[in-house]
């Protein structure tokens, strides 16, 4: 079998397994690589070469400097500015959207998103519009921003490095700028006047207010004298229920002490403040003997008779569940229930309320170690000291048990932990913070310093002195040596299953080349658009491009497709240089489902979209970005 056909089987396999998704990319690419090898196609010599590749080097050092832009203060810096805005949407969609491309230009795009996602939930939240009018925007601008430098997107690195294989000379830093900042400009005109009235509005159900509204869903729980909680500690307790209850808080003495600090054996008489659904309820009385005070439980089932008779009026013959908790519906209701669980006047019992309990929203990332586990797995709370108190998925909050949630890319997670850990722990589980309770994640710290070792590294890619995985290489060295952000962090912002990708698909895509069946696909687009212009060929590049990279990684897509683009260059006689740049930019578009770009799948779940709300937006907003690229293209970069 010739090798163009078995690099066509290998490339078709992986394609397919990307598409389905039952494994991670990353070992997706690790098979096809080691497929390659088996079959003759990659020498074995050369296997792993491609993991001390330029472009995988470049990434990697781009990602840590992105993260120490993000421990340096920059989100306190711009939310202080953005915030000022104002209450009319197209201003905060104008500075939102618009700053994002601007920092996506120096700064890996996923770095510029996370940096301002937290900004936008606020400023959602302060001015009562629904995020999802702001998120969609905000992640597009973010693959808008990433075209118009080499360092704002793995695509630019990558085909810059492969120009530099075929014409002996790589695309400068700004040599993606012409066209990519007309391209940026163009969609963000686009978004501001048109596009956000495309984005469906997911008003209350997609705010993580209404889906983490703990003050409705709080119940007080006493620890009564049979209690067979009683002498034990909340771990213990847990464990006992086999289930992650959260405890929020435990009232002793009419002092509350947070439930992720409290590390004492409950005593008679002490209350628990928790989220339990009608489930939990039933398990903490059985096995635990937690119940409402009486009170409270009189007042219930008064609520759940009337419930039971208003359902029978209507004839649905559902009444409402036996073991239901109490539902406090607002502030007053509460501090109603508060004074009758604890038998205590107002003068002497002021209620119990959520403040202060250091409860924060995160989202969870592509590369986030909890994907596919449970909180049994990861050890929230051994390992991490946390307490997972809600997760959200696809706008709405999961009423399953937590203990049975295996966590997903995009959900939105409601954890309670202590304040000087947090931050760290949910970089380590590869989560971001989204917004806080009463709580304040980072603190600016070597704003400036971070800036000039970035700026020294442009300068020496400006001049030449150093090519560019050298020189941001060594940028990322000093940034860690004088403590920018910690070894540690260093280390974890690498995206490791990006570098896998990377690695292994470039020996991949030279075995596409080598083969010959690159040549054979350029020469069956050649046949197609031999009686047309150049340019449709370019289109029918773009449109190819664009496809693929709403459906594998955008960095996948430019490996591949730009050994096609040169072949066509080579078969139509002209400069590689316009058919590599509409691969860049084409390859970077993944405007049309949530799989396709990181940035997508982490407004998901904030947002409340679902898979077929992208294209509403992504499609025409695509068909924008091609009718100003390819022009723009044969504008700098002639044939």
């Amino acid at each position: 079998m010739a090798d163009s056909t078995l690099i066509f089987l290998v490339l078709g396999a992986t394609l397919a397994a990307f598409v389905w998704g039952r494994f991670r990319y990353d070992l997706v690419a690790m098979a096809a690589l080691l497929g390659s090898v088996v079959l003759g196609l990659v020498p074995g010599d050369q296997a792993f070469q491609g993991f001390g590749h330029p472009a995988v080097i470049t990434v990697a050092a781009v990602l840590v400097l992105s993260r120490g832009f993000e421990r340096s203060g920059v989100v306190d810096l711009i939310a202080k500015q953005l915030l000022k805005v104002g209450e009319r949407l197209f201003l905060q969609l104008l500075v939102l959207v618009g700053t994002v491309v601007v920092l996506s230009g120096v700064m890996n795009n996923v770095g510029a998103l996370a940096l301002l996602l937290p900004v936008a939930m606020r400023m959602a939240r302060e001015h009562d519009i629904s995020p999802s009018l702001l998120l969609m925007p905000l992640a597009f601008g973010s693959l808008l921003g990433g075209l118009t430098t080499l360092i704002g997107t793995p695509p630019n690195i990558i085909i810059a490095s492969y120009r530099g294989g075929v014409t002996g000379e790589s695309f400068g830093m700004f040599s993606f700028s012409p066209v990519g900042v007309a391209v940026a400009l163009a969609g963000l005109i686009f978004i501001l006047l048109v596009g956000w009235r495309l984005v469906p509005q997911r008003a209350g159900k997609a705010s993580t207010e209404a889906m983490f509204d703990t003050a409705n869903y709080l119940v007080e729980l006493r620890v009564g004298e049979d209690s067979q909680a009683r002498g034990l500690t909340l771990r213990e307790l847990q464990q006992k229920l086999k289930e992650a209850v959260p405890v929020l808080a435990v009232v002793r003495d009419e002092k509350r002490r947070a439930g992720h600090a409290f590390f004492g054996v409950l005593r008679e008489g002490d209350i628990l403040l928790m989220e339990a659904g009608p489930e939990e309820m039933k398990l903490l009385e059985d096995k635990a003997g937690l119940r409402l005070g009486k009170e409270a439980e009189e007042g219930q089932e008064k609520e759940e008779g009337h419930d039971s008779e208003e359902a029978e009026e209507k004839g649905t013959g559902e009444a409402a569940p036996e073991h239901a908790p109490a539902v406090l519906e607002d502030d007053s209701k509460r501090n109603s229930v508060d004074r009758k669980t604890s038998g205590k006047s107002d003068r002497e019992y002021k209620g119990v309320d959520t403040e202060g309990l250091q409860l924060v929203e995160a989202v969870v990332r592509n590369d986030s170690k909890m994907i596919n586990r449970t909180v049994a797995q990861l050890r929230l709370q051994n390992q991490f000291s946390l307490h997972l108190v809600a997760v959200a998925r696809d706008g709405g909050r999961l009423r399953q048990r937590l203990h049975e949630i295996r966590f997903r890319a995009g959900d939105v997670l409601l954890l309670q932990g202590d304040e000087s850990e947090l931050a760290e722990s949910l970089s380590t589980l590869g989560c971001l913070p989204l917004a806080s309770r009463n709580l304040t994640l980072g603190q600016p710290r070597m704003l400036l310093v971070s800036l000039a070792i970035f700026a020294a590294a442009i300068l020496a890619m400006l001049l030449d002195l150093l090519p560019a995985a050298v020189a941001l290489s060594t940028a990322a060295l000093v940034s860690l040596l004088v403590g920018v952000l910690p070894l540690r962090e260093g280390y974890q912002a690498i995206d490791g299953p990006v570098i896998v990708l990377l690695g292994a698909m470039i020996p991949v895509g030279e075995a596409l080349e080598t083969s010959g069946g690159a040549t054979l696909i350029a020469e069956a687009m050649l046949a197609w658009g031999s009686d047309w212009p150049v340019v449709v060929t370019l289109v029918a590049l773009f449109l190819l491009a664009m496809v693929l990279s709403n459906i594998v990684n955008n960095a996948a897509a430019a490996l591949l497709m730009a050994p096609i683009a040169a072949s066509l260059a080579s078969g139509f006689g002209t400069s590689v240089d316009p058919f590599l740049m509409v691969v860049a930019v084409s390859a970077s578009c993944a405007f049309l489902t949530p799989i396709g770009h990181q940035s997508n799948t982490l407004v998901m779940g904030p947002g409340g979209y679902r898979f077929s709300d992208y294209w509403r937006l992504g499609l025409p907003l695509s068909l924008v970005v091609m009718a100003v690229t390819v022009p723009m293209i044969l504008l700098v970069w002639p044939l």
